[in-house]
């Protein structure tokens, strides 16, 4: 795909990796002349975009992990963005914001929950990365009682700010009795 035009600083566009500069911020009008235009569109994607591996998430999941193991919520909801969507096991209310999460996990680590990722699925983009699978929480009852719980898993990571953090995350428990 060729595309021609100028823009306000002159410059003839060719080519479709010219385009993603035109929608990449420039910082400077002096830098986008200094560069060409298709040099600037691979230094800019080259610095905005941040890619995770399987060892990443894997990762995450035992940051996450071990958060519930603090028992401390707060801790817990530091993992996800504010604009982040959690979808809980134990609870039929969409968490839309921090206080509602942190309500959610509040109950929730009252539980003493410990995650185990039976089978993990991933996929990677440029700046986000899905987890999605199964597994099972080991939990308490008041009385001490243990407990496995087996559920289904999405967590989808975004990167911003330097950092990757939960945007959203759904977990339902499974609806057919395990044959294993």
């Amino acid at each position: 795909m060729n595309i021609r035009g100028k823009t306000s600083t002159g410059t003839v566009l060719r080519g479709a990796s010219t385009l993603a500069a035109l929608l990449l911020p420039v910082t400077s009008p002096v830098a986008a002349l200094q560069a060409s235009p298709a040099s600037t569109a691979v230094d800019a994607h080259k610095n905005s975009c941040e890619m995770a591996d399987d060892a990443t998430l894997a990762a995450l999941f035992e940051k996450w992990n071990l958060a519930l193991a603090s028992l401390d919520a707060s801790r817990v909801t530091a993992l996800y963005w504010d604009d982040a969507v959690l979808l809980p096991t134990v609870s039929n209310v969409p968490r839309t914001d921090k206080a509602a999460m942190k309500d959610y996990f509040e109950h929730f680590l009252q539980k003493f929950p410990r995650g185990r990722v039976v089978r993990r699925i991933t996929h990677h983009v440029c700046g986000l990365s899905v987890d999605a699978g199964l597994y099972d929480f080991s939990m308490m009852d008041r009385d001490g009682k243990p407990s496995t719980v087996s559920a289904r898993y999405t967590f989808v990571y975004t990167f911003r700010d330097g950092e990757w953090r939960i945007q959203h995350h759904h977990s339902s428990a499974m609806p057919e009795a395990s044959t294993t």
